[in-house]
């Protein structure tokens, strides 16, 4: 991290009073009256936060600070403009692309270094999630959400027993990722962790794809072959949607459950196995039980760990931190121009209600990286409709208390929990901080 530095660019007749007044919130300001000048300190320095100052702003100021923001946004940047300015057109869609927030000149000082804080605050936990997702295990579940926060929670309490866990959620929501981590933090790790679709498997082969057969078991069965319950001998077999497991084998996983053992198809030889089951799926299997679709003896042998994975639009906060990682993930498919994505994008990806939940959104994201012929992606470019003004505004109102938080959580972190030095770090009053941590659940030091 580049710690308090902040860039400020424009005249000094606009620019000077909101440079001194955060050199007085403890902000390092260097300032650029022009953007070449303010390319040359991008250069030789490190700022993850950078603020314009411009009044009187028109279509070729627009364009000229829109090419400059689009090769720099990796900063988190504010607005500072006079009222003229915004009845701009070019103006206002430079703020929806590019910036974090902006103010109205003349700027309310104390709430605009309070906004770059939170600005600050967003820059840190991104680059904190970039160091974590290269240094955790390949099952890695992304998300600053409280669903999300518990889910983890869950996942290693749950991980840390050896009993089966059915894992409910919608498609595309994650659940073979959280059936993953319970696999790589349980003592389980080292042994293998097996997949298996059970409605992808062909109906008249399952039995002997998860149970193995002896040679001669039926035509065409020339060798014998271990099920994938044996290859996941010393380790855990991952049932998906177990829902359409069909009722002959309902029977059979069963007296796995209850014996911890298998017999081969066209063999009488009764195989003991040490397999941790995780099932998961996307329908209520309690309705299931009652339509005679699945046995009410099976669902509470495998309901003894229940886990929930909400789908993507109840957990709206973590969006961005997911199309963030995934833009990296596939970093590699994008055109070298492909800086990152609009903030109208990003607003527009939190309006969306992902009805495909994560893979969704991974799927949106990887083709817009292709397709995208600017520097920044755009709504268009996602296949998303941009929100009207009143759906706009809940975003930004929802975004402006996530990145609220985030700031005052990343301070108090780097801070050591000390509230006096972060309060003067993202300029407001200790009483201020200690109201804002209880809005948003920071509990405050004993």
């Amino acid at each position: 991290m580049s710690g308090n530095k902040v860039l400020c660019i424009g005249r000094p007749g606009v620019a000077d009073p909101i440079c001194a007044h955060l050199r007085s919130a403890g902000w390092e300001v260097h300032r650029a009256a022009d953007l070449r000048c303010a390319k040359r300190l991008l250069t030789d320095k490190r700022f993850t936060v950078g603020v314009l100052a411009y009044d009187g702003v028109d279509d070729t100021v627009c364009a000229q600070l829109n090419a400059f923001l689009a090769a720099h946004g990796n900063l988190e940047w504010l607005g500072c403009f006079d009222a003229p300015s915004l009845t701009c057109a070019a103006c206002r869609d430079l703020i929806l692309v590019h910036l974090f927030d902006h103010h109205t000149l003349p700027v309310d000082l104390d709430r605009m270094a309070e906004c770059l804080g939170h600005a600050h605050g967003r820059a840190s936990l991104r680059e904190t999630v970039g160091v974590a997702e290269n240094t955790r295990g390949h099952a890695t579940i992304l998300g600053e959400s409280v669903a999300i926060v518990e889910l983890l929670r869950q996942v290693r309490r749950t991980a840390s027993a050896d009993a089966p866990v059915l894992i409910h959620g919608e498609s595309g929501s994650g659940k073979e990722l959280v059936a993953e981590a319970i696999h790589q933090q349980s003592p389980r790790a080292k042994g293998p962790f097996v997949p298996i679709n059970c409605g992808a498997i062909q109906a008249g082969l399952i039995q002997s794809e998860l149970f193995g057969h002896v040679r001669g078991a039926f035509t065409g069965a020339i060798d014998e072959k271990r099920g994938l319950f044996e290859v996941a001998e010393g380790g855990t077999v991952f049932l998906d949607e177990i829902g359409d497991l069909p009722l002959d084998l309902q029977v059979n996983l069963l007296r796995f459950l209850q014996e911890g053992t298998i017999c081969r198809v066209g063999s009488t030889k009764v195989k003991h196995l040490d397999v941790r089951v995780v099932a998961a799926t996307n329908v209520d299997l309690q309705k299931s039980v009652a339509e005679g679709r699945f046995r009410e003896d099976l669902f509470y042998r495998l309901n003894v760990l229940p886990l929930h994975v909400v789908p993507l639009r109840e957990r709206r906060e973590d969006i961005r931190l997911l199309a963030h990682h995934f833009f990296r993930k596939f970093s590699a498919e994008k055109s070298a121009k492909l800086k990152g994505f609009s903030q109208l994008a990003l607003m527009t990806m939190e309006a969306h209600n992902w009805p495909g939940n994560v893979r969704e959104l991974i799927n949106r994201v990887r083709c817009s990286m292709i397709m995208a012929e600017g520097k920044l992606i755009m709504p268009a470019d996602l296949g998303l409709e941009a929100p009207t003004s009143p759906e706009l505004q809940n975003v930004l109102d929802a975004a402006r208390q996530k990145a609220e938080r985030g700031a005052i959580y990343s301070s108090l972190q780097q801070t050591g929990r000390n509230v006096a030095t972060s309060a003067r770090q993202l300029g407001v009053s200790r009483m201020t901080l200690y109201r804002l941590m209880v809005k948003h659940g920071l509990n405050a030091p004993q």
